[in-house]
């Protein structure tokens, strides 16, 4: 079990190349995507070492487990706009149901492959990064089934509200309680991204879209155009704004965007609310997201494709 120093060091965003996993339900929304892409277009500071489809439920899946096969194809068509074909050997199926309870674990292959790349680091040496934009079943799964790789990695979830928020029925969140608390209870390093009251101020809009992304490349326009088609299926009308929700927790990583600091690990309950004991570990906890900065930063590198085309 890591001490409370290491365990605060781990807390620090990296300073140097960090390599990452990302965990996403990719086909749930529409900013898994973007989030995607701004890590493969961010090499300067994070090597991508594979992507996990996440499990999800609502009316664009039939069940949790459609949810991550829906997820999975998705992330293959995103990496074929990305021109990274060659990534597509380290994407994995996830868990096809939720956590029954905080002790079994839903077996995957991508529980098991982040299982295999986590011990594979020296106790002692730099962590896995875990960024995490779905339901935290897989990671949940894989600490189940290993427990010491709570030692070799930090996890970056966005995921349930603020701390002061008056519930905690956050889709990511509320999807799989069982898997949140055993991630929170573990004792491993974690950074939280709550979504209302924090990262709903990662608003875009569709005139915004238009002047920055459209025609820059055909990511660009896939994503514009995604984007436009899901403000138009959940009916929100001509001046539209979408919060691009899941790029901050690959933000977090890339670095200078954000204001956090340091909290007691909270427990969410099954009823809809947070627990708090002060005497449990700490977690890093964001509470201001820069909004122009990373925005920027994200449409500057969506915008580009290396070698080929114009940048924004």
């Amino acid at each position: 079990m890591l001490t409370q120093q290491e365990l605060l060091r781990r807390l620090e965003p990296p300073a140097g190349p960090a390599d990452v996993v990302l965990d996403t339900d990719t086909f749930n929304e529409i900013d898994d995507q973007f989030a995607l892409s701004y890590l493969v277009r961010s090499p300067e500071k994070l090597r991508l070492q594979a992507v996990y489809a996440a499990p999800f439920w609502n009316d664009k899946s039939a069940g949790p487990q459609d949810g991550m096969e829906k997820s999975y194809e998705e992330i293959l068509r995103v990496l074929t706009l990305l021109g990274e074909e060659e990534r597509k050997r380290d994407v994995f199926r996830g868990s096809p149901a939720y956590l029954p309870d905080e002790k079994t674990p839903v077996d995957s292959p991508a529980a098991r492959d982040l299982v295999r790349r986590a011990m594979a680091r020296p106790a002692d040496g730099e962590p896995l990064y875990v960024a995490a934009i779905g339901a935290i079943t897989n990671v949940a799964s894989a600490l189940l089934l290993e427990p010491a790789i709570a030692d070799r990695i930090v996890i970056v979830w966005l995921g349930g509200h603020a701390h002061d928020w008056p519930d905690t029925r956050e889709f990511n969140l509320y999807q799989d309680v069982a898997a949140a608390r055993v991630v929170f209870g573990s004792g491993a390093p974690v950074v939280q991204l709550p979504c209302m009251g924090v990262v709903s101020a990662f608003t875009t809009t569709g005139p915004e879209l238009d002047h920055w992304l459209r025609g820059k490349n055909a990511l660009c326009d896939y994503l514009a155009g995604v984007t436009a088609q899901e403000a138009a299926h959940c009916g929100m009308g001509p001046c539209w704004s979408r919060a691009l929700w899941d790029v901050t927790a690959v933000a977090w990583l890339v670095g200078g965007f954000m204001e956090d600091s340091l909290t007691p690990a909270p427990i969410p309950q099954y009823d809809g609310h947070y627990s708090f004991d002060p005497t449990r570990h700490f977690i890093r906890y964001v509470y201001h997201i820069d909004r122009d900065r990373l925005m920027e930063d994200l449409f500057r590198k969506l915008a580009r494709t290396p070698g080929k085309e114009k940048e924004l």
